[in-house]
């Protein structure tokens, strides 16, 4: 659609010389997901992959956990004067058989790029989503394969080398081939991005898969991984102790601060072949 990048006039300093020149940068546009027409949420991502988006979404709320949940996904009319199409609105139709979020959940949701699903603090609320269980999955992690996965997701990253401004989600085999690729201004949108588009595919659970981020490793992340199905996360930068936790209570692997050859291993270490 054209919208995600901008370009703005930015004044340049470089070692005292001074210019002045266009720049792009990373769109932030709001996107409101509404289910079988009601409003649910609002986040502001980087428009594009937005099917993807609303259903990923939908998956690490526990609303849907195969296609076949979902009837359709459409754009719907903006709130322009002329009645044109934003394409900031989507609509999410559910198959008749799967119950509508409850009216709670949707004041519930809060959503923003930088903090995710607010008021999702609680792992008694993950553990009644979870429909794969990842704490027997026969993902085996080979150390020296994993060093060398965010440096191939940030290759994939086509907008970032125009903006520098964008978070990556990246789903690769234990192998290393990459399966799937996501940006946006949001960490956790760009994962609900990955998992969206597989589940439109019909491919969760995403069993013997590695989920790696650029950012650090947040509770939600977590969460969004394990209502997938994936066994493993890294992430370049820290976790939180949440996210350890709930990792280490779903058997899930967490690995950060992946940088080059060194990384911290926090939970499901025994996936990991060191020897």
């Amino acid at each position: 659609m054209g919208r995600v990048t901008v370009r703005r006039p930015v004044l340049r300093i470089r070692d005292g010389a001074v210019d002045r020149r266009p720049d792009s940068l990373a769109a932030e546009e709001p996107m409101e997901i509404r289910v079988d027409g009601r409003p649910l949420t609002v986040t502001m991502r980087t428009p594009g992959d937005d099917f993807d988006l609303a259903v990923g979404f939908l998956v690490s709320e526990g609303v849907v956990r195969a296609a076949s949940d979902v009837s359709g996904v459409r754009y719907c009319a903006g709130a322009l004067e002329d009645g044109s199409n934003t394409y900031n609105v989507v609509d999410v139709a559910l198959a008749a058989s799967v119950p509508a979020p409850e009216a709670a959940l949707a004041r519930s949701f809060t959503t923003t790029s930088a903090c995710g699903v607010c008021g999702k603090t609680s792992l008694d609320e993950v553990r009644t989503h979870v429909t794969w269980p990842v704490a027997d999955d026969p993902l085996r992690i080979d150390p020296a394969r994993l060093a060398v996965l965010p440096d191939r997701l940030r290759r994939a990253q086509r907008v970032f080398d125009r903006t520098g401004g964008l978070h990556a989600a990246g789903l690769f085999t234990a192998d290393g081939e990459l399966l799937h690729v996501r940006e946006d201004v949001g960490r956790h949108n760009a994962v609900d991005k990955v998992v969206g588009q597989a589940l439109l595919a019909g491919s969760l659970p995403l069993r013997e898969t590695i989920l790696v981020v650029s950012g650090r490793a947040s509770f939600e992340l977590v969460q969004k991984a394990v209502l997938a199905g994936i066994p493993a996360l890294a992430a370049v930068s820290a976790p939180s102790s949440l996210a350890v936790d709930l990792a280490d209570e779903h058997g899930l692997t967490l690995v950060g601060f992946l940088r080059g050859t060194s990384m911290n291993v926090y939970a499901g270490a025994e996936r990991v072949v060191t020897g």
